[in-house]
C-alpha cells in the first residue's frame, strides 16, 4: 500500500494539506489573540460608560463590572483628559504593553507565537481605540493566562479541523487518482503482460484509449513499439523459414556442382586455346560455388565457419574478381580498373574476401548497366601502419535514400529492383569476421564508393 503510487500520493497529500493548514494556523491564532484583547477593550468601554452615566456606583458593582470585563483597571481618554475609570488591585506589576492601534500583521503574529510559548501568567497593558469614537483611547490591564488558555483551545480546534480536512481531501484525491491514473496505468501494464505472452499475435497490440494526454502518449508509443516488434518477429520467422529452404537448395546444388566439377577435368584436356584459357576460370568459379553451398549449409545450422586467415596477394584476388565481372558485363560499356600496389599482401580468408569483393564489384557493375550509360568500376587499395584499406567505387547513379537507410539490413537494403539486399549484409558479416569494417564511404549522383578496412593487429583500429 505504502509503496504503491496511490498510497504514496495519499500520504503526501495529507502532509501537504497539514503543512498548508499550519501556515494558515499562525496568522489565525494571531488574529484570535487580537480579537480577544479587542473584546476586553469593548467590555471595558461598556463598563466605563456605565460609570459615566452614574459616577456614584457601589464598589461591589464596580468590581462586578471589572470581573465581567476580565480586566484590573480601565483608563479612558476623552477630550484630552486621561481618566482612571475603574480600578482594582493587581496581583503583580505590568510586564509589557501592547498598542493595537498601529500594530502590523508581523507584529501581531510574533506576539501571538511568543505568548503561546510563554506559560507563565503575566499582567499586561492593552491600548486601543474606543469603538464608535467614544474617546481618544482606552487602555486596560489584564492577565495573560486566560488569554493563553483560550488561544490553546482555539488552536486545538483549528488543528483538529485541519486534520479532518486533510484526511478528507487526501481520500478524495486518492479515489480520483485510482480512477483517472492508477487504473489506466494498471491497464497498460496488463496489456504489456498480455502482449509479452505472445508478441507475435497482432491481436494483442494495445489500442490507445486513455483520456489523460500523457497516458495516451504512452499508449501510442507502446502501440508503435509493439507493432514494430511484431513485424520484426514475423520477418525473423520468415527469414528462418527461408534459411531452412536455402539450406535444402544448397544441399542439392552442391551435389550438382560437384558433378560439374568432375567434367572440368575433361574440359582442361581440350586443345582449343580459348578453352584452355577459360578452363581455369571455370574451375575456380565452380570450386567457389561448391564452397559457397557448403558455407550456406553450415550457416543454416548456425555454424558459419570463421575465416581462415592467411597472407593473400590482393592484386591477384582482385584480378580474378574483375575477370569474372568483365565476362558478366558482356557487351555493355562497363570498364574495370584496379590500382593495387605490386605485391601487396593482406591477412584474410581468400574465399571469403573474394565473396566480399565480388559482391561489391557486382553491385557496382549492375548499377552502371541499369543506366544504359558507359561507366567504370574502380578497385584500389593502400595500407597504413595499422590497417589495409580497400575501396570499390563506380560511376553509377548512386544509392537511393531508402537503400541507404537499410543498407546492411537483409531484404531491405537492396538498391536494385528485385534484389534481396542479402549481398551487402553477408559481405559486412564476412568483413566483421576478419575484425574489420565495411562502410559506405560516399554516394551521390556521380557514383558510389564502399570502403573495407582490415586491421593488421588484433582487430582494434
Amino acid at each position: 500500500m505504502i509503496n504503491s503510487l496511490s498510497g504514496r500520493l495519499l500520504i503526501l497529500t495529507t502532509i501537504f494539506v497539514m503543512l498548508a493548514e499550519v501556515l494558515i494556523f499562525v496568522p489565525s491564532i494571531a488574529r484570535f489573540r487580537e480579537d480577544y484583547m479587542l473584546n476586553r477593550l469593548e467590555r471595558a468601554q461598556i463598563a466605563s460608560l456605565a460609570l459615566l452615566a452614574d459616577d456614584m456606583l457601589d464598589p461591589a458593582l464596580e468590581d462586578e463590572l471589572l470581573r465581567n470585563a476580565e480586566v484590573f483597571n480601565i483608563v479612558l481618554r476623552r477630550d484630552e483628559v486621561r481618566q482612571l475609570m475603574l480600578s482594582s488591585d493587581m496581583p503583580q506589576s505590568i510586564s509589557d504593553t501592547f498598542d493595537l492601534r498601529d500594530a502590523t500583521a508581523m507584529t501581531l503574529i510574533k506576539d501571538a507565537v511568543l505568548r503561546l510559548f510563554s506559560p507563565q501568567n503575566e499582567v499586561i497593558r492593552v491600548i486601543g481605540a474606543p469603538v464608535r469614537e467614544a474617546g481618544l483611547l482606552i487602555e486596560v490591564t489584564m492577565e495573560t493566562a486566560p488569554m493563553r488558555m483560550a488561544m490553546l483551545d482555539y488552536g486545538k480546534r483549528i488543528l483538529a479541523l485541519s486534520a479532518v480536512i486533510s484526511v478528507f481531501t487526501a481520500l478524495l484525491l486518492f479515489v480520483a487518482m485510482r480512477i483517472f491514473l492508477v487504473k489506466p496505468i494498471k491497464g497498460v501494464v496488463a496489456h504489456m503482460q498480455n502482449y509479452a505472452a505472445a508478441p507475435e499475435d497482432a491481436r494483442r497490440i494495445i489500442t490507445p484509449s486513455a483520456g489523460v494526454t500523457e497516458l495516451r502518449d504512452a499508449e501510442e508509443a507502446l502501440k508503435k513499439l509493439q507493432t514494430d516488434l511484431t513485424q520484426a518477429l514475423k520477418q525473423k520467422e520468415r527469414l528462418a523459414q527461408l534459411g531452412s529452404a536455402v539450406s535444402k537448395i544448397s544441399h542439392d546444388l552442391r551435389n550438382i556442382l560437384t558433378s560439374a566439377q568432375l567434367f572440368t577435368d575433361r574440359i582442361e584436356m581440350s586443345e582449343d586455346p580459348t578453352v584452355k584459357r577459360m578452363a581455369p576460370k571455370l574451375v575456380g568459379s565452380i570450386t567457389r560455388a561448391v564452397h559457397l553451398c557448403e558455407s550456406t549449409l553450415a550457416f543454416g545450422k548456425a555454424e558459419e565457419p570463421g575465416p581462415t586467415l592467411t597472407m593473400v596477394d590482393l592484386g591477384e584476388l582482385i584480378e580474378d574478381v574483375i575477370d569474372g565481372e568483365r565476362l558478366a558485363a558482356g557487351d555493355h560499356d562497363v570498364s574495370f580498373a584496379a590500382d593495387i600496389p605490386n605485391g601487396m599482401m593482406v591477412r584474410a580468408d581468400p574465399e571469403q574476401m573474394y565473396r566480399v569483393l565480388s559482391n561489391l564489384a557486382r553491385n557496382a557493375r549492375q548499377a552502371i548497366m541499369a543506366t544504359n550509360q558507359p561507366g567504370e568500376v574502380n578497385m584500389q587499395a593502400h595500407e597504413t601502419e595499422t590497417a589495409w584499406e580497400i575501396k570499390v567505387s563506380d560511376t553509377g547513379p548512386g544509392l537511393p535514400v531508402k537503400a541507404q537507410e537499410h543498407l546492411f539490413t537483409p531484404f531491405q537494403g537492396g538498391a536494385r529492383k528485385g534484389g534481396t539486399g542479402l549481398g551487402l549484409t553477408i559481405a559486412a558479416e564476412l568483413v566483421k569476421g576478419h575484425g574489420g569494417d565495411l562502410t559506405l564511404a560516399q554516394t551521390d549522383a556521380t557514383g558510389t564508393q564502399f570502403s573495407i578496412i582490415l586491421p593488421k593487429g588484433d582487430g582494434t583500429l
